[in-house]
C-alpha cells in the first residue's frame, strides 16, 4: 500500500519508482503499481519483507540518486498517524476509546496513534498489537525470545522482524491471528457488514471480536484499524474458492 501511495505521488511529481516486492504479494497490486508507471522488482517470496528490503538497499548503495523512503524506520511514519490518524480516532470516539487493535506491518499505526492518545490527550487505553500466529516475532521479542518468523497468507502484516517504527512501550497487549481466521473474518467483513477489506482488516477484526467477547471488556469502546480495501486480493487466499476458472462466481 506504501508502495502504490508512492506510485501516485511520483507520477503526479515525475519521479522514476522502484518499487522491490515479494513475489508472493497479490497480482492486483502489481497491476496497479505498473498502471501508475514504477517499475516491478520481485524479491523471493521465501526471503520474505527482509529480502525486499536487502536488495531495496543493494538498489540503492550503487548510485547515489537513489533515495528510499525507508518506511520501516522512518520516523515520519509514526509521526503522521500521531498527528491525523490519533486524532481522527480521537473526535470520532469523543475521546472515548478505550482499546486500539491494530495489525503490526511498520507499527507505524500503532505507535502514532498511541503516542497521541497516550501521550498527548493522557487518555489511558490498552494499545493491541495484531500479529500472524504464524510468525509470532513480537510475542517473541517481548518474552526475551529470539525471533522465529514463519511462513504466513495475511500480507501486510507479519513482516518477520521488528521495526525501528514500532514503538514496544506504546505495546500493552499482543494479540496472535493465524492465516484462516484473518481470511474468515475479512469474509465475514463484506457479507455481514457490506465491508470489502484486505485480510490484515479481517486480522484486526479477529482480535477485536475476541477482547469484546471478555468480560473485562464489557461496556467498553473498541477501535479497530482496517488499513486497506478487498479489491487488491481479489486473486489471493481471501478470496480463494468463490470464483471458477473463468473468474465468474461459483453458484
Amino acid at each position: 500500500n506504501t508502495g502504490i501511495a508512492l506510485a501516485f505521488v511520483a507520477a503526479a511529481r515525475g519521479y522514476k519508482l522502484n518499487i522491490v516486492m515479494p513475489e508472493t504479494f497479490s497480482i492486483e497490486r502489481r497491476r496497479v503499481l505498473s498502471i501508475f508507471g514504477a517499475k516491478l522488482i520481485l524479491t523471493p517470496g521465501a526471503k520474505g519483507m527482509n529480502g525486499a528490503i536487502e536488495e531495496a538497499e543493494r538498489i540503492a548503495s550503487s548510485d547515489p540518486k537513489y533515495f528510499i523512503p525507508q518506511q520501516f524506520k522512518n520516523p515520519a511514519n509514526p509521526e503522521v498517524h500521531a498527528k491525523t490518524t490519533g486524532p481522527e480516532i480521537w473526535e470520532q470516539t469523543s475521546g472515548k476509546i478505550d482499546v486500539l487493535v491494530s495489525g503490526v506491518g511498520t507499527g507505524g499505526t500503532l505507535t502514532g496513534v498511541s503516542r497521541y492518545i497516550k501521550g498527548e490527550k493522557k487518555k489511558k487505553i490498552l494499545s493491541v498489537a495484531v500479529e500472524p500466529a504464524e510468525s509470532p516475532v513480537i510475542t517473541q521479542r517481548l518474552a526475551g525470545e529470539g525471533l522465529k518468523p514463519g511462513p504466513h497468507k495475511i500480507q501486510g502484516i507479519g513482516a518477520g522482524f521488528i521495526p525501528d517504527t514500532l514503538d514496544l512501550s506504546m505495546v500493552d497487549r499482543v494479540e496472535q491471528v493465524n492465516s484462516s481466521e484473518a481470511i474468515e473474518h475479512a469474509r465475514r467483513l463484506a457479507r455481514e457488514e457490506g465491508i470489502l477489506s484486505g485480510v490484515s482488516s479481517g486480522a484486526a477484526i479477529a482480535a477485536a471480536l475476541r477482547l469484546a467477547g471478555l468480560s473485562e471488556f464489557r461496556g467498553k469502546t473498541i477501535v479497530a484499524i482496517l488499513p486497506d480495501a478487498g479489491e487488491r486480493y481479489l486473486s489471493g487466499p481471501l478470496f480463494e474458492g468463490l470464483f471458477d476458472e473463468s473468474g465468474l462466481p461459483r453458484i
